[in-house]
């Protein structure tokens, strides 16, 4: 068994990413990410300093805006239309979640295409089922990314995907299904998960269900992919019981440091992707709201 070490990964593409900052710079298109976040959320605000972060490290331009929860819908929607055609800014990402009294989708929608880093927006959604997507899901792209690293073939293969939500579970499948491999798509009303899973050449967990798949799920020298970040006992870990699964398959994530350190890189080269696309386009289309 051999891990999958995103970190690794993660690192490799950071070099390159910065090349390519510093490449457009150099042409005058340097990246720009504006982040969002409102209210107070504690696991937010972690993520939005790593996402800032992450800009620094490469050379990207960031802005970041904390707004108080008090804060309405109609201000927020002002302030994303103001980002849409603020030319500094390539990316837009609204952390999320959103406190209750926001309508996330509306938010969200809200976001140009183009500068729609998060890939949230049904045209971007659209782009990624037929395979022709400009920007990618992050974690979804991180995940693809870890396969061609480590030289997994995808194309022809039985792949199981263990989650349909929409950040991850959908479009992963997608992307999966667009590299030729065959996708099942499993979910709680599954009528026997464990029999679906044991035919997988490649398993892809994102359940939030802590250590679901098991020893007994899985094939020998299958890959397991484990997006999930749980709690047990007090101790992190994903979706995959790592102790049992690992005696049979072929590589495994390991949580952390699997697919985790992938989906920010992976939001920042979305973002160096939506500067080149706006640079080549000569101007962002501008989705206008009346309120």
């Amino acid at each position: 068994m051999q891990l999958i070490d995103g970190k690794l990964v993660a690192s490799k593409i950071k070099e390159q990413l910065k090349l390519e900052v510093e490449q457009l710079k150099q042409e005058g298109n340097l990246p720009g990410l504006a982040v969002i976040l409102v209210g107070d959320d504690s696991a937010s605000a972690i993520y939005v300093r790593n996402k800032t972060k992450a800009c620094e490290e490469l050379g990207i331009y960031a802005e970041k805006y904390i707004l108080p929860e008090s804060t309405t819908q109609e201000e927020l929607l002002d302030l994303i239309h103001e980002l849409n055609v603020k030319k500094e800014i390539s990316g837009i990402l609204v952390q999320l979640p959103l406190p209750k009294h926001f309508d996330e989708q509306e938010i969200l929608h809200a976001i140009e295409p183009d500068k729609d880093v998060d890939c949230f927006h049904p045209w971007n959604v659209g782009r990624v089922m037929i395979g022709d997507g400009a920007l990618l899901p992050c974690t979804p792209a991180g995940i693809v990314e870890l396969l061609d690293h480590y030289g997994i073939e995808i194309a022809g293969k039985d792949c199981v995907v263990v989650g349909r939500s929409n950040i991850v579970g959908k479009p992963i499948a997608m992307m999966l299904l667009s590299r030729n491999a065959t996708v099942n798509i499993c979910h709680s009303k599954t009528k026997d998960l464990k029999a679906a899973c044991r035919n997988a050449d490649i398993i892809v967990s994102a359940t939030g269900c802590a250590r679901l798949i098991t020893g007994d799920m899985v094939k020998e020298g299958a890959v397991i992919i484990d997006v999930g970040m749980n709690r047990s006992e007090g101790k992190l870990c994903g979706d995959v019981d790592f102790a049992t699964v690992s005696d049979k398959a072929s590589y495994v994530t390991p949580v952390p440091g699997g697919v985790g350190p992938m989906t920010i890189t992976m939001l920042m080269k979305n973002t160096i992707q939506a500067a080149k696309t706006s640079n080549s386009a000569g101007r962002p289309r501008v989705f206008e709201k009346t309120l």
